[in-house]
């Protein structure tokens, strides 16, 4: 075959070569443009790949919150370089002498090095050394499935913060997230530690937020006050996640920081319970990570009586202000969802069991059928209640009904009479929606948060480690 001239490309495309490759540069610097802008505002687009939104639309619309000290904590950020090279991706927390120390982890069968080093550490607490605490956590490699080289990564990296901060090695925690199966080198972590030490300060909570993003899109912080018998208390954290997402718990870290007196019995027995209302009861995808970590510290630099029990009046409203926090930052890791376009809260009721309720929601939340449905607008009920046969659990299709926030969809195993499909199709236009399904056999109930599954998703995990 003849090869084309250039005027039968011109022909073709209606532009000579020179025209071509003169369009392609002007692209390029555009590109180059848009990245400076995206850096200058903060709007960082999703570090594997450019596509989608820059923040997920989703986001809160207030930003990142300001965040007061909490007396005690001081935290720090900087470069390793360990996968990113243009932002930070180390963060340091030093947490104060006297504090206590609880933490809750991923039940995965194929834990990284980081967990099972922190569960090990934290099954001997509490001591009496009555020393502080330091948390070491990288992003953009998850040091897991990595053999014996994972653990001395931890060892070398936990041992040499412990003497730069002058710590029993047992009170240095360690995370990593991002990708599984590639060596992490310590001397990427080590090599930022005095530039971390020198930088720890009280307000760099947001700093600290950014540092463990890996495909987030936006930093994630909450904070709420409280007055236990009369002294003002706060509880402060943030997390990172965004797929991955699943319990226990997902492929999520969250670091949250009190001021409060707790004794370390009470605060792990209260970080359970927080936990699975919030971090183990939000799914993205289904998956459930190898990293997942939550560490709960609490200073007692508030003054306050130490709490001693959950049950107890101060431990009650304690409780109450960790559970605002935990669930807040569990649903901007939903809305964070990668691709996620709509927020999703499944409320399963009438079930003959918590645990059967939990079954239903579940399985409504992780079906790709009734996610692509969401993320269509279609209010394909069907699948609503293909979803709840495949459970599990037990139900009676004759004394099911489903609702779309307030529409009525079906009950009683068909169709409900004054059902339009038209008010079906608008309500599935919201961002935050609402699917509820009553069973119609007993008092078990469950909430479950998901998102959509939107092609974005796909654009995101194709090339995670490309």
């Amino acid at each position: 075959m003849a090869k084309k001239s250039k005027s039968d490309k011109k022909a073709k495309t209606g532009k000579s070569t020179g025209e071509v490759a003169d369009l392609k540069r002007k692209l390029n610097k555009l590109r180059k443009r848009l990245k400076v802008l995206r850096k200058a505002t903060g709007a960082e687009a999703r570090p594997n790949k450019e596509t989608g939104p820059a923040v997920s639309p989703l986001a809160p619309t207030a930003g990142f919150p300001a965040m007061p000290a909490i007396d005690g904590v001081r935290l720090s950020a900087a470069p390793a370089g360990v996968k990113y090279t243009d932002r930070d991706d180390v963060m340091l927390a030093e947490v104060a002498p006297g504090s206590t120390l609880a933490g809750v982890f991923t039940r995965s069968s194929t834990r990284a090095a980081p967990v099972l080093d922190c569960q090990a550490k934290l099954a001997v607490l509490p001591d009496d050394t009555g020393a502080g605490f330091a948390i070491i956590v990288n992003a953009g490699n998850a040091n897991a499935f990595t053999g014996d080289a994972g653990q001395q990564t931890v060892d070398q990296v936990t041992g040499t913060l412990a003497d730069l901060m002058n710590l029993p090695k047992t009170h240095v925690f360690s995370a990593s997230t991002g990708v599984i199966g590639e060596p992490l080198p310590p001397t990427a972590i080590t090599g930022a530690f005095n530039v971390l030490h020198d930088g720890l300060a009280a307000d760099r909570w947001q700093d600290a937020a950014r540092a463990i993003m890996t495909t987030d899109t936006f930093p994630k912080g909450s904070l709420r006050e409280v007055v236990l018998d009369g002294t003002t208390v706060r509880v402060a954290g943030f997390a990172k996640g965004s797929g991955m997402i699943a319990p226990d718990m997902a492929t999520m870290l969250a670091y949250v920081f009190t001021d409060a007196a707790v004794t370390q019995p009470a605060l792990q027995a209260m970080l359970k319970a927080t936990t699975k209302g919030s971090f183990n009861a939000i799914t993205v995808d289904s998956d459930t990570s190898t990293s997942d970590t939550v560490l709960l510290a609490a200073t007692g630099k508030a003054g306050n009586a130490p709490i001693g029990s959950a049950r107890s009046t101060a431990g009650r409203v304690f409780t109450a202000a960790l559970q605002e926090v935990m669930t807040d930052l569990a649903l901007q890791i939903v809305r964070d969802g990668e691709g996620a376009t709509k927020l999703v809260e499944v409320r399963v009721t009438g079930a003959k069991t918590p645990n059967d309720a939990d079954k239903v929601a579940r399985a409504i939340a992780n079906s790709p059928l009734v996610k692509t449905a969401v993320a269509g607008e279609d209010p394909n009920w069907g699948r609503i209640v293909m979803a709840v046969g495949k459970s599990g659990a037990v139900a009676d299709r004759d004394r099911l009904s489903i609702r779309f926030g307030d529409v009525l969809v079906a009950e009683n195993g068909w169709v409900a009479g004054g059902y339009r499909e038209e008010a079906g199709a608008a309500y599935m236009k919201n961002d935050a929606l609402v699917i509820a399904v009553d069973l119609g056999l007993g008092s078990g109930e469950a909430t479950v948060w998901t998102c959509d599954l939107t092609h974005q998703y796909i654009a995101i995990n194709a090339d995670y480690r490309s």
